[in-house]
């Protein structure tokens, strides 16, 4: 369901939408009020939700949907103010699962508009069971029957690993969420910088480096090209831009690029896991959070390769098993945990050797 208080805006998100043919527009509303109506009237998976609407405005609605109908998907979708990016961001820690950009000249012919949405859709329209499929006889297996024994790197022994000097983390849809409960239960924990990639735009980047450093009691703030990595503090790929590590000197330092997108992503976690392999080497430990797409996994097979470690979320606390799975699936990840477990596994990584 495609919820908008244009016209125009409903007709054209419905008509791209059409065009793929896993994808099904199946009734469009004008406020959240006719929203709820519509979704007694029809089987909807998930919903694209505008936030800025008459009657019932999208945050009010999306409470309301996720009520009455906890298994939907809703994707929010807004222009890049700063207001609306607070509201989206407040909008996925009430249990929206994602969010798009609306691009700020105008929905015809935005064909990167086009490509996220299909995407993100077709991502969260994969975890949806088959409405037409009968139950199996069997119990079904785990959503993640590989976990248990997954191939792991030998274990090093704690008298030869290093102590971690930088710890990153690399995320995309679910991000924020699981990164604010992350950085709570890490507070006063991490001597290290950490560097954080979260696949996002311009203004949304800041506002999420504000509750981290809130929710984390820690500086956190857009990373600044050429600015030096110092212990305690959080630095932010701020969004259209790659962040990497360089030197100065014997000193780490920020740096900033727009070279053309990874994985369809600028900022993208590749780039970021590269630039720290190189600098940092084995005192190198990286996270892949939820996301959909694979960025992030050959960057972790760069941090095995200079020895360092790293680890992924599992499926069954992803909202998208994308990211972490492309990572867990290259068979170099130290442990694939539930979202609740990352912490305390960095909390020991980053003791080691003290």
């Amino acid at each position: 369901m495609v919820v908008d208080d244009s016209a125009v805006v409903r007709g054209l998100v419905s008509r791209q939408l059409a065009t793929d043919s896993a994808i099904e527009v199946v009734c469009t509303a004008s406020n959240g009020e006719i929203a709820l109506r519509e979704m007694e009237r029809h089987e909807v998976d998930i919903v694209v939700l505008d936030i800025e609407m008459p009657v019932m405005d999208g945050l009010t609605a999306l409470t309301r949907i996720l009520k009455s109908h906890p298994h939907v998907e809703v994707i929010m979708a807004s222009t890049l103010t700063r207001r609306n990016a607070e509201v989206s961001l407040k909008a996925l820690q009430l249990g929206a699962s994602d969010y798009v950009a609306k691009p700020e000249t105008g929905l015809a012919g935005a064909a990167e508009f086009q490509r996220e949405l299909v995407s993100k859709i077709k991502a969260l329209g994969a975890r949806k069971p088959v409405r037409a499929a009968p139950a199996p006889a069997a119990a079904p297996a785990p959503r993640n029957p590989l976990a248990a024994s997954w191939p792991r790197p030998p274990a090093t022994p704690a008298s030869r690993r290093v102590k971690p000097q930088v710890l990153a983390i690399g995320a995309s849809t679910g991000g924020p969420p699981a990164l604010i409960g992350l950085f709570e239960a890490l507070r006063g924990a991490v001597p290290q910088p950490i560097l954080l990639t979260q696949h996002m735009p311009a203004t949304f980047t800041a506002l999420l480096a504000e509750q981290l450093s809130r929710a984390g009691e820690r500086p956190c703030a857009e990373a600044k090209d050429g600015e030096s990595i110092e212990p305690g503090r959080c630095y932010v790929a701020p969004g259209g831009w790659h962040m990497t590590v360089g030197r100065a000197g014997p000193t780490p330092v920020i740096r900033l690029n727009q070279d053309p997108p990874e994985n369809f992503c600028r900022p993208a976690v590749d780039p970021m896991l590269r630039s720290i392999a190189r600098v940092y080497g084995p005192a190198a430990i990286a996270v892949i959070l939820t996301g959909m797409g694979a960025d992030g996994a050959k960057g972790c097979e760069a941090i095995s390769a200079a020895g360092g470690h790293f680890i992924a979320q599992d499926e069954a606390t992803s909202v998208v098993w994308g990211m972490p799975g492309a990572a867990a699936a290259t068979g170099l990840a130290d442990a694939i945990l539930p979202i609740g477990e990352v912490a305390p596994w960095i909390r020991r990584q980053v003791e080691v050797g003290a």
